[in-house]
C-alpha cells in the first residue's frame, strides 16, 4: 500500500510516517501543504492520501474539494482531531473515505487503512452514532416523499448495491465485467439522482430502506 501523508505538524507527519513504514505500509511523500500535496497526488497516484483537517492556508476539507474537483478518485483520508459532526458530514459528503482520529490506537489506524485500500469506507468507532445521527436528521423535511430509488435504472440500482456493499469502483468493474470509467459514470448518476453528495450518503439510504436484502 502506498500512502501521501499531509500534515503541516512536522513531529507527527515524522512520527506517523516511521509508524506506518514499521507496518509495511510505503509512505511515498510526506508534506505540510495541501497544495504541494494536490501536486504530489497528481504525479505519484499514491493508493491513499492521509490528510490532516486543521492546516494553515487552506484547511483539509478545502484541499479534499481541491482534490476531487481534479478528478484524483483514489481514497482520501481524514486524519483529525476534531469529532465535530459538521466536520464528519461535511468531509463525507465532499468525498473521503475515511474519517478518523489521531488519538486512535496505532494498530487500529493500520486496519483501516487496509480497509479503506480494499474499498470501504471507514469512520472512527466513536463516531458511528454520531454519524447515524446526522444522516437520521439531514434534510428529512426537505426530502420528497416521493421513491428517490424510482428514478434508477437497474444498472444504477445494481450499482447502489454494491456500493453499500463497500465495493470500490475498481471491484464493481471487475464483477459487472465493465470499465471503471462506465462505474464512476453509473454511480455520479445515482448521487444525482438520489440528490447526495457521497457514495456513504447512497449507501445508508440503500441500506436504510432494505433495498438490497434481495440480493444478500
Amino acid at each position: 500500500m502506498r500512502v501521501l501523508l499531509i500534515d503541516d505538524h512536522a513531529l507527527f507527519r515524522s512520527g506517523l510516517e516511521t509508524l506506518l513504514e514499521r507496518h509495511g505500509i510505503d509512505v511515498v511523500a510526506a508534506v505540510g501543504n495541501g497544495l504541494e500535496g494536490k501536486v504530489l497526488a497528481q504525479r505519484l497516484e499514491p493508493d491513499i492520501i492521509l490528510l490532516d483537517m486543521r492546516m494553515p492556508e487552506m484547511n483539509g476539507l478545502e484541499v479534499l474539494r481541491l482534490m476531487r474537483e481534479a478528478e484524483l478518485i483514489m481514497p482520501i483520508v481524514m486524519l483529525t482531531t476534531s469529532n465535530e459532526e459538521r466536520d464528519l458530514v461535511e468531509c463525507l459528503r465532499s468525498g473521503a473515505q475515511g474519517y478518523l482520529l489521531k488519538d486512535m490506537e496505532p494498530a487500529d489506524l493500520v486496519a483501516a487503512l487496509r480497509e479503506i485500500s480494499e474499498g470501504k469506507t471507514v469512520v472512527a468507532p466513536e463516531l458511528t452514532a454520531v454519524l447515524a445521527k446526522a444522516i437520521q436528521g439531514d434534510g428529512g423535511e426537505d426530502r420528497p416523499a416521493a421513491n428517490p430509488f424510482a428514478d434508477l435504472t437497474p444498472r444504477e440500482l445494481e450499482i447502489l448495491c454494491l456500493l453499500a456493499e463497500g465495493q470500490s469502483n475498481k471491484v464493481i468493474a471487475r464483477n459487472l465485467g465493465i470499465s471503471d470509467g462506465t462505474v464512476k459514470l453509473h454511480v455520479k448518476a445515482v448521487l444525482r439522482k438520489l440528490d447526495v453528495h457521497s457514495r456513504v450518503e447512497a449507501a445508508v439510504m440503500a441500506v436504510e430502506k432494505n433495498l438490497c436484502t434481495k440480493n444478500t
